[in-house]
């Protein structure tokens, strides 16, 4: 039987294909499951409608389902619909009829809300952490090669100098600005939706505000239809965050394949980072960039999808949302896979010094060029057409050592303190701490 289900059942074909790949996500989710009932149970027993000792029965169950999923022995056998059904029906055949009581004032639908808000909230603080891993090393790698140089490219032209310091830290940057996307996403997930029920309250006397404490929100999701609505505004929200971050790291896994290469030639890795040719014995593929560049662009069209899924959507709960989860799960799998891993090459990067003195590159600095004749009093027009002429008739010569660029953000003047500063800022605005003192606070037992 279904906790919803009164006389007939649903025919195994219908069944089959509304329950799809649910309970396989589902299975990540029933932590989650477990700590909003425990925040549930609690605000019940505040209003009356759990007694102190049915409160504190259903809390010591609830603490040994947790125990078991944290040990890897909670199951979710076949026949059973959802997470939320078994932990009932669990809490049900050891406690008894109190098992019932548990679902008085709240909806499977803010049920499954809350549940997926903690777990976004849980799997973005995952996805920080890596983040910033990869940023403190891409800092690092900055620093130690500010002073070597290498091409810069427009139009995949040859363009100006640029600096292998220079370009590991614009991707720095770039995951700054990730995460501050990833910060308008958690704020969504950072709401809670408990006691809007189906989408339109209770009669129940709920203390929501109690819920948000005990489970720690932010705030409330406070008008209970756009607390429902939320669930796929908040997956939008998060698919564009998470393609931001992949972005990022599909232009740098773009260049690495490009730069790898022997017409490039401009960093190496170490043979046990490659892979070789079944019958080519020269080869050293960049098998780990390739994946890396192809995964990402799958994350990158999540968006897409979320917003195909909630197309046509009206105001409520729609079971078409069940499917966001198809998406976004493994997007973020991916994704802290994508990281992690590009950190872990880019600790064993070799970078090609001394690039720049090949005559191949020397007209990358008729910029510097032009721009020494300004200096000295020439128009900027004229200057440019006398560098062109010279380049034209094969007169073109410059003192690379004369490379001089000191404004912000520059080859000269990186700014690498500034960066590390807006990182910091960034990753303190998540507040992790204040969620893990609240929920080991819920989840703990009582003196």
């Amino acid at each position: 039987m279904k906790i919803w289900q009164k006389d007939k059942l649903s025919l195994k074909e219908v069944e089959r294909f509304t329950v799809g790949r649910d309970l396989e996500f589902d299975a990540l989710l029933a932590p989650y499951d477990v700590m909003g009932s425990m925040a549930h149970a609690q605000m019940l027993e505040s209003i009356g409608l759990l007694t102190s000792e049915e409160n504190q029965t259903l809390q010591s169950g609830l603490r040994q389902i947790l125990s078991e999923i944290n040990e890897g022995t909670f199951k979710l056998p076949e026949g059973v619909e959802d997470v939320h059904s078994q932990v009932e029906f669990l809490l049900t055949e050891r406690h008894g009829e109190v098992g019932k009581k548990l679902h008085s004032g709240r909806s499977r639908n803010d049920q499954v809300l809350v549940d997926l808000k903690l777990f976004y909230r849980d799997a973005i603080e995952s996805l920080v952490i890596v983040t910033e891993e990869l940023f403190e090393l891409l800092i690092k790698l900055s620093e130690k090669h500010k002073n070597d140089l290498m091409p810069g490219y427009t139009h995949t032209q040859l363009a100006m100098p640029s600096s292998f310091g220079l370009w590991f830290s614009s991707f720095a940057e770039g995951l700054v600005e990730d995460l501050n996307l990833l910060k308008v996403a958690f704020d969504l997930s950072n709401k809670n939706p408990l006691g809007s029920a189906a989408g339109y309250g209770s009669s129940f006397p709920l203390d929501r505000q109690m819920t948000t404490d005990l489970l720690g929100f932010e705030k409330l999701h406070f008008n209970v239809i756009n607390a429902q609505n939320s669930r796929g505004k908040m997956e939008k929200t998060l698919s564009f965050a998470l393609a931001g971050i992949a972005g990022t790291l599909n232009r740098l896994a773009s260049d690495i394949c490009w730069y790898i290469n022997q017409h490039f030639g401009f960093i190496s890795f170490p043979d046990e980072l490659t892979t070789g040719s079944s019958i080519m014995p020269h080869k050293k593929n960049p098998d780990v960039f390739e994946l890396i560049r192809a995964k990402t662009n799958q994350i990158q069209a999540i968006p897409s999808a979320v917003t195909l899924l909630l197309t046509n959507s009206t105001t409520g709960y729609h079971r078409d949302l069940q499917l966001l989860k198809e998406e976004i799960f493994p997007g973020i799998e991916n994704l802290r896979d994508c990281l992690s891993m590009t950190t872990f090459m880019l600790q064993s990067i070799e970078v090609k010094k001394d690039l720049l003195g090949d005559s191949f590159y020397q007209y990358l600095f008729s910029v510097e060029k032009v721009n020494e004749l300004v200096l000295n009093g020439m128009a900027f027009r004229d200057a440019y057409r006398q560098v062109g002429r010279e380049i034209e008739a094969g007169d073109f010569k410059v003192d690379q050592s004369k490379l001089s660029h000191t404004h912000e953000g520059s080859i000269g003047n990186l700014g690498l303190d500034n960066l590390k500063s807006q990182m910091n800022e960034t990753i303190k605005s998540f507040d992790f701490q204040r969620i893990k003192e609240a929920l080991k606070i819920l989840t703990e037992k009582k003196p």
